[in-house]
């Protein structure tokens, strides 16, 4: 069975959760005997959890979508199709890489899709448009999907969910409904420190696939831990909401990497609770923002909590299935 349908397999069967880690590339000037030390250091560090796969970013500048200074200077990386194939081989498991549009125009996206899939064994991906409508788009998210739709190859496609748009303009379960009709069986959704806004979009959604007689597609939930006020400007530059509360509570904490967890676990317990009427196949995807020793080990903690939380939310959902099928 090929990595790809591995993972679709995986995403179809509802009972069960699926659980990601999320890492960047090493900049793109990093030596090769490092990128292999990079890889194997990052597996050896998740070598003592079970996870199902990986998620590789592909991080770009963005400056165009805010005015605000980025906290940590944009270092271009490595192409994540590589670092992917490094990962995969030496893991054994999936791995999604992303792929941000903007860059491309529709031949060179057809190149980059068919070396994904020949030269760098890549099966499962995510698509990011543009940050801004400010930017000159030559390849529209919707045209990237259909050039992944028709490929010769059979690409395992997703999409991204940003909750903190449907908090501004209401209207995110429908673009992941247009996005499943383009093409994407998944979502994954930006990181979340503010439960509200994604218990929102996922009701908004599961009532929405009720009243269409549509299937929900998977939605990752990605959560990162912040142990410093730098990571957390970077949290808030990236476009993620974060309630003054909680920012206060996390950097007068006496140690904010741990309320920083206990916060994203109670974030998680407070969406699971408000879906679990609507029966909404999730995941979870666990991410360190930085290279910080302390925050990667941070996240780590966190996967095994969060994880942990899942599992019991779905056996929950089996529970409540058994009460009402009998």
């Amino acid at each position: 069975m090929n990595k790809g349908s591995e993972l679709r397999a995986r995403y179809n069967d509802n009972t069960r959760g699926v659980y990601f880690i999320g890492t960047t590339p090493p900049k793109s000037d990093t030596p090769v005997d490092q990128v292999e030390m990079i890889a194997n250091k990052l597996l050896e560090r998740v070598s003592d959890i079970d996870f199902d796969g990986l998620i590789v970013y592909d991080i770009q500048d963005e400056n165009s979508r805010t005015n605000v200074p980025r906290p940590f200077p944009f270092k271009s990386t490595l192409d994540p199709r590589y670092y992917s194939s490094l990962l995969q081989d030496q893991s054994q498991r999936p791995v999604i890489t992303y792929k941000s549009v903007i860059q491309s125009n529709n031949d060179d996206f057809e190149l980059w899709a068919n070396e994904a899939w020949h030269t760098y064994g890549i099966r499962d991906v995510v698509l990011v448009g543009s940050p801004s409508q400010k930017n000159t788009i030559s390849l529209p998210l919707a045209s990237a999907y259909q050039t992944l739709v028709d490929n010769n190859n059979d690409f395992f496609i997703g999409g991204i969910t940003i909750a903190e748009r449907h908090a501004n303009k209401g209207n995110e379960h429908t673009r992941l409904i247009e996005k499943h009709q383009q093409g994407c069986n998944f979502f994954i959704s930006q990181a979340i420190y503010n439960p509200q806004a994604t218990i929102d979009m996922l009701t908004r959604y599961a009532i929405e696939c009720q009243q269409q007689g549509l299937k929900p597609q998977r939605i990752i939930l990605t959560f990162s831990p912040c142990g410093s006020r730098k990571t957390l400007e970077f949290i808030e530059w990236l476009g993620v909401s974060v309630p003054e509360a909680t920012s206060l509570r996390i950097l007068n904490a006496e140690k904010p990497l741990y309320e920083s967890i206990r916060i994203c676990l109670n974030t998680l317990q407070q969406i699971l609770d408000a879906v679990l009427p609507y029966d909404l196949p999730l995941g979870l995807n666990i991410e360190s923002l930085t290279n910080r020793k302390e925050e990667i080990d941070g996240s780590i903690l966190l996967y095994k909590l969060l994880r942990s939380t899942m599992e019991n939310y779905l056996s929950k959902q089996e529970l409540d299935r058994l009460i009402h099928h009998k």
